[in-house]
């Protein structure tokens, strides 16, 4: 039902990029909210480019959130060390919305997708895993001063065909006083090889373009949400189209997706598929799901199996994932799955 082209290609992007920047900076403010009201409803949306981040959305809180500061932290904590001016315009939920939320009916409607392989140690696509190795691998390298030269924003591609690493793509800005060919060879040495293991047989591209000394948001906008696929699997599943950032459980966008994987990882892990796909349908401000879907490898359906050992109501999923703490910036950057230490990657037995 979801086979897999013998030929796939997925991306990732580093903490650093416009568009994960404003998805931190979102997941920020919540975690912010969070701490100091558990039931805060949140739904903040960050913009940014060339000198300015704008905040909007809807929060509902008891907490004095400091926005404008929060946003300009997570900017120069980055590595961005330029001034940015920040506006803000939030108002609280619509009352309409929290009527159905209040009683634990869904925040929205829509669907949401979940997915798990025993391709990788974890449960997720190995080109996946590896295009977030790669730029996490950036960060680490820059953070830590081992390439000094290395600047905040960039980006992974990884080819994978028949199970085997194809191309690599590393796009990373830098100083301008390093040349294409000292970046490709330290990024080959010190980057792509420790995490492919070899690159006989890999085409390898690096700044492709030959340069890339301009970036952040003094070369391209950022928006929340704009990397839905980096976010979950690559794109080689369905998704439903709802971004996760910055927003708080109660919206089914978020706590629906991690409540898929939860499930699809659980059956995979405990020997029921070696690749689940996972479903599930909301109506707004109703608590009972309009469906429940959950497919193996084969397409064969394991929803009755799903449903007799999962509650996936708002107020259950938030509940069994406890989901209602301040743990989501560490989401927004490297996908938000795969990842040890979220309670939808813990491994129940069924």
């Amino acid at each position: 039902m979801f086979t897999r082209a013998k030929m796939y290609t997925v991306e990732s992007v580093t903490a650093g990029h416009p568009d994960k920047l404003c998805d931190r900076i979102s997941d920020a403010i919540l975690d912010e909210c969070i701490r100091h009201e558990p039931m805060s409803r949140v739904g903040i949306e960050a913009v940014g480019g060339h000198g300015l981040i704008a905040l909007t959305g809807e929060i509902t809180t008891r907490g004095t959130i400091d926005y404008e500061g929060i946003a300009r932290r997570l900017y120069r904590d980055t590595g961005y060390p330029d001034e940015v001016r920040v506006v803000t315009s939030v108002v609280t939920q619509s009352p309409d919305i929290a009527q159905g939320v209040d009683t634990g009916g869904a925040g929205d409607q829509g669907i949401m997708y979940g997915y798990a392989t025993d391709e990788t140690p974890e449960f997720m696509p190995l080109g996946t895993v590896l295009a977030h190795a790669l730029t996490r691998g950036l960060e680490t390298l820059r953070v830590n001063g081992d390439i000094p030269w290395l600047r905040p924003d960039g980006k992974s591609q990884v080819t994978i065909g028949d199970g085997v690493v194809k191309t690599v793509l590393v796009s990373a800005q830098h100083a301008a006083d390093v040349s294409p060919e000292e970046i490709r060879r330290i990024f080959i040495e010190r980057l792509i090889m420790p995490i492919i293991g070899g690159v006989d047989g890999v085409e390898v591209l690096v700044n492709p373009t030959g340069r890339f000394v301009q970036g952040g948001f003094a070369a391209d906008a950022g928006l929340t949400g704009r990397k839905i696929m980096v976010d979950t699997y690559g794109g080689l599943i369905p998704h439903g189209g709802g971004c996760f950032s910055g927003k708080d459980p109660s919206k089914v966008d978020r706590s629906g997706a991690y409540m898929c994987r939860f499930v699809a990882k659980n059956l995979v892990a405990n020997g029921l598929a070696k690749e689940a796909l996972v479903s599930v349908a909301y109506a707004i401000g109703r608590a009972e799901p309009l469906m429940v879907e959950a497919v193996n490898e084969k397409g064969e359906s394991l929803a009755d199996f799903v449903r007799g050992k999962f509650d996936f109501r708002p107020r259950a999923i938030i509940e069994r994932l406890d989901l209602r703490r301040p743990i989501y910036l560490g989401t927004a950057a490297y996908g938000h799955f795969g990842k040890p230490g979220f309670p939808w990657e813990e491994v129940v037995r069924l």
